[in-house]
């Protein structure tokens, strides 16, 4: 199989459930690391992010220690200021990133034009920096949100679908899936790449890992995260037991089968889920992942990364400058 999607060969649905149920373990992550090899060869993406606007969430996302309908020990503060979001975006850069996604709490910062014209404001600084590049993750978008982005230098958004959307109302109740597919849209209608994938661990079944993947390959997005769920406690998903590694790894390597040209990074929950595996994460074929710490949980310090990659003989991507520069679509 592996041959036939060096080939070009996409992978169907009954064959990527195959790979997660059948295929011997070792014998998957040989293959996709050639994959990764040969589509990504040995650069790889890291990204870091800045906890911009923290907790006091509306929404009802079940693993989500930010919602205002759990309580958790999470930290709740406004949007930080701008000169405090270029100085993460610094640290990022000085960390070895070569993106950097300012990451507010809420349905849609959008809507609070102050804050967004705070956060359009510091990404046209960072990108006049231009030792890294700047990312948003801030909600939901319209067409008019998205091309302000676009103005200010901002050419990727995050936005994850989760889960697949037959599992989703499971995981939130409070907005559908399909509005966040909606805002994928609007954001690749306005030229700017997709940053967009989904948490593993919520109790969903391998059809459901399976069905999303299939639906980010026909949304054509860029560049696919892969987070595992940490549980916190005061969330109604603080019991759920963390993946086990091998499990955790299958995920990424049918990713990588089903999304073989795509940026698969690994993100939240690599350091608890993976343990001493974490390594293994890039052979399975993951093509970056994020350093310094999450939203409100702690990672690893970059230096330990740094050295990882250097003892896998891999490197992290140089040049902040490297990502496409698309003009709006004409659709």
């Amino acid at each position: 199989m592996a041959d036939d999607v060096l080939s070009g060969a996409p992978v169907g649905r009954g064959e990527a459930l195959w790979l997660a149920a059948e295929a011997d373990f070792e014998t998957l992550l040989f293959h996709a690391d050639r994959v990764r090899g040969h589509f990504c060869g040995n650069a790889v993406h890291l990204c870091a992010i800045v906890n911009a606007k923290s907790g006091a969430c509306s929404e009802d996302c079940a693993f989500c220690s930010q919602s205002a309908r759990h309580r958790t020990d999470a930290s709740v503060y406004p949007l930080l200021a701008k000169a405090a979001i270029v100085a993460a975006a610094h640290d990022g850069a000085a960390a070895g990133a070569d993106r950097f996604g300012i990451v507010t709490s809420g349905e849609s910062t959008c809507r609070n034009r102050r804050d967004f014209a705070v956060i359009c404001e510091a990404a046209d600084e960072i990108e006049a920096r231009g030792d890294i590049r700047a990312c948003c993750s801030i909600g939901s978008l319209g067409a008019d949100d998205a091309a302000r982005l676009f103005a200010a230098g901002v050419r990727r958004i995050h936005h994850n679908l989760e889960t697949s959307a037959r599992f989703y109302p499971q995981i939130c109740t409070t907005h559908s899936h399909e509005s966040r597919v909606e805002t994928v849209r609007t954001a690749k209608a306005a030229g700017l790449e997709v940053c967009c994938g989904g948490l593993f661990g919520l109790g969903e079944t391998w059809e459901d890992r399976v069905d999303l993947a299939l639906h980010l390959r026909e949304l054509d997005v860029d560049s696919v995260p892969i987070n595992f769920l940490n549980p916190v406690a005061g969330t109604p998903l603080g019991d759920r037991p963390l993946l086990a590694p091998r499990e955790a790894l299958r995920v990424v390597a049918v990713y990588r089968f089903l999304l073989p040209t795509r940026e698969i990074k690994v993100c939240g929950g690599r350091e608890v889920t993976l343990r001493d595996l974490q390594s293994w994460m890039f052979r399975a074929g993951a093509s970056g992942t994020m350093v310094g710490n999450y939203l409100t949980t702690t990672g690893r310090p970059a230096a330990a990364d740094l050295q990882m990659l250097r003892d896998l003989g891999l490197v992290p991507r140089s040049g902040a400058r490297s990502s496409l520069h698309r003009g709006p679509s004409s659709a």
